[in-house]
């Protein structure tokens, strides 16, 4: 999202950190009712990440800002995003790529075709920050490794489903429910084996960390690579201090 006058210079400096996944300070959820907190002492066995935004650069909001026919806060870009009918059908699985682009475009008052929206769509996640891979690889010495992303075909098959980096790999589309749906944590808590407090849960949606939390799982918002190392270094899970 761009800005003039006074602002360039900061912007251009959030820019940069984006493009080397830091971001900004953690947070952990402290809302009245949500299950108290793992001990501090307690490990899990298994860390299970969200990729757009914590491991993977994922510029949907900059890119999309400048296609809305009014501007809108980041912070009010990604609540209507999680709530876009749209978007929660292709990362259901329930419409193909051409259908989801003429429904979006029509949903979100966009001026473009929905051929040049889904060009434009496809080119948003630019793959694993800086640095990802090297502590993926380094946890997965004394973890297993998970993720749990709201993704459709066309991302997905993009990357190759992320074969590589995680014991299992977890997309929305393939396990037909999306964050924050309860139903989506569940399901993937059967598909790894695992219970709410064997792992810990990481990502940069407030709402997907509340609905995680409200399951008894420890979940921390993480925006960028550097909040997720920051956590990881402070509960004592890195193999460096």
């Amino acid at each position: 999202m761009a800005t003039a006058g006074a602002g360039h210079t900061g912007g251009t400096a959030r820019r940069e950190a984006g493009r080397r996944g830091e971001g900004r300070s953690l947070q952990t959820p402290a809302v009245p009712g949500y299950p108290l907190p793992v001990p501090t002492g307690s490990r899990p066995t298994l860390l299970l990440f969200d990729l757009g935004g914590v491991l993977v650069e994922n510029v949907v909001f900059e890119r999309l800002a400048p296609l809305l026919p009014a501007p809108a806060p980041r912070a009010a870009l990604q609540d209507r995003w999680l709530a876009s009918a749209a978007v929660r059908a292709f990362d259901l699985g329930r419409i193909e790529p051409d259908v989801f682009a003429e429904v979006f475009v029509a949903e979100w008052g966009l001026t473009l075709s929905p051929a040049s929206f889904l060009e434009e769509f496809a080119s948003w996640p630019r793959g694993l920050y800086p640095g990802a891979r090297a502590l993926l690889d380094d946890l997965r010495r004394r973890f297993r490794v998970a993720c749990l992303s709201n993704s459709n075909a066309l991302h997905w098959e993009r990357f190759g489903g992320f074969p590589d980096g995680f014991d299992v790999s977890l997309s929305s589309h393939l396990l037909g429910a999306v964050k924050p749906d309860a139903e989506a944590f569940r399901r993937a808590l059967a598909t790894l084996g695992v219970g709410p407090t064997d792992l810990w849960f990481f990502d940069d949606s407030a709402a997907n960390v509340h609905a995680a939390a409200a399951l008894g799982i420890r979940a921390f918002r993480t925006e960028g690579l550097a909040a997720v190392e920051a956590v990881l270094r402070a509960e004592g899970c890195m193999a460096w201090t």
